[in-house]
């Protein structure tokens, strides 16, 4: 079997969850990620999760999601030998990922320039807050801050979701930038310096609200009655026909249900169906309270029409879908079960091959790979480099 990343190297020097999760993606895909952390600083999410045992073990949950396939060494390129094994590691690399401070690597003669000096092909993505530039370069961020920030809070009515989707958007926006960075490299042998921004990607994330922000308002807020929540006997029903087509079937599927309203049916265009959207709404949800969002999703499905009952993430884990997909693929030898990718190929796709590594667990043998010898490593630790 040989994946899509099969053969290249990957130098993982993030922390927390965005920079992980990208080189996570490269590691399900076959690349050989080798994660970097100082001596005596584990990644901080080692030690998150709601299992404290595995926290202890510096293998909390928070970290194995975005942790396996890859090996893990420890080093520190604030030592000259660090960095002189670093600069080592650089040679063989074909990526380098990191997600400190803007500037934090440069001060150590680690960014993009000196490292492109050793090595022309190498692909290098600095992955911050706010990018490399401009007056918030500076500025620490995480993905709550940059929910505040970036207007996703303020559209969410001052509520702040739950989740930390900008991160893993971020990973996702980091590794799809590489994967296209080392595509280019096999056509012309060059290598790349890419600046991923969490800020960017969460405005990217509302790009039709981003842009109609950037317009003048030219009409009044219109109701869209087919993209919406409704309250049935016992739960929420979310509705998604919002099409003229699509409202049309809705209509002509509810009137079968003996709940006729010819006036809605024959509406043939997106002004029409803005005009008439209070008045669907408050008519959708008499017909709504009138049965169950079981019964709803079952009828609404059976003539081929979008929408869900609301489910909790543990209903939703246990829907029988989810056993036809391969996103997520069992732990083995007590380890706990995973997302892996959010896609799958018809062969050679993404796969789950070992579990995330200890702290330092492949020092040496990264070491030993890297040519040094027993003495030379014992000077490392002599020197605080490892």
């Amino acid at each position: 079997m040989s994946r899509p990343f099969c053969g290249i190297r990957v130098l993982d020097l993030t922390h927390v969850l965005a920079g992980p999760f990208a080189a996570y993606q490269l590691a399900v895909l076959g690349a050989d990620v080798i994660k970097i952390e100082p001596p005596g600083r584990p990644d901080f999410v080692r030690g998150r999760g709601p299992d404290a045992l595995l926290n202890e073990q510096l293998r909390g949950l928070n970290y194995q999601v975005q942790g396996g396939n890859k090996r893990a060494m420890t080093l520190n390129l604030k030592t000259e030998p660090g960095r002189q094994v670093f600069r080592s590691l650089v040679r063989t690399a074909d990526v380098l990922i990191e997600n400190y401070r803007s500037g934090a690597l440069e001060d150590l003669r680690l960014d993009y320039e000196p490292l492109s000096m050793i090595n022309p092909r190498l692909i290098y993505c600095s992955m911050t807050g706010y990018g490399q530039d401009g007056p918030r370069a500076q500025v620490n961020a995480y993905d709550n801050v940059i929910q505040a920030i970036s207007g996703v809070i303020a559209r969410c009515e001052g509520r702040k979701p739950n989740l930390a989707f900008i991160d893993y958007g971020s990973g996702y926006n980091a590794a799809f930038a590489i994967a296209a960075a080392l595509f280019a490299r096999a056509r012309d042998g060059r290598g790349q310096r890419i600046d991923c921004a969490m800020l960017d990607t969460a405005l990217m994330l509302m790009a039709p609200e981003v842009s109609a922000a950037l317009h003048p308002v030219t009409r009044e807020p219109f109701t869209e009655s087919g993209l919406g929540a409704y309250e049935t006997s016992d739960g929420v029903f979310v509705l998604g026909t919002p099409t003229p087509h699509q409202n049309r079937r809705l209509w002509l599927a509810l009137a079968e249900e003996g709940h006729s309203y010819p006036q809605f049916e024959e509406l043939a265009t997106l002004e029409d169906l803005w005009a008439h959207g209070p008045a669907m709404r408050k008519v959708l949800c008499g017909i709504f309270r009138t049965r169950s969002a079981a019964e709803w999703e079952a009828r609404i499905h059976r003539h081929g029409l979008p929408g869900e009952r609301i489910r909790t993430l543990a209903e939703a884990l246990k829907e029988d879908q989810l056993k036809h997909r391969p996103f997520l693929q069992p732990g083995q030898h007590g380890d706990p079960t995973v997302p892996v990718a959010a896609f799958g190929f018809a062969h050679d796709g993404p796969q789950l091959d070992r579990p995330a590594p200890g702290f330092g667990e492949h020092t040496m043998e990264i070491l030993e790979e890297l040519g040094l010898t027993q003495t030379d490593i014992d000077s490392l630790k002599a020197e605080g480099a490892i």
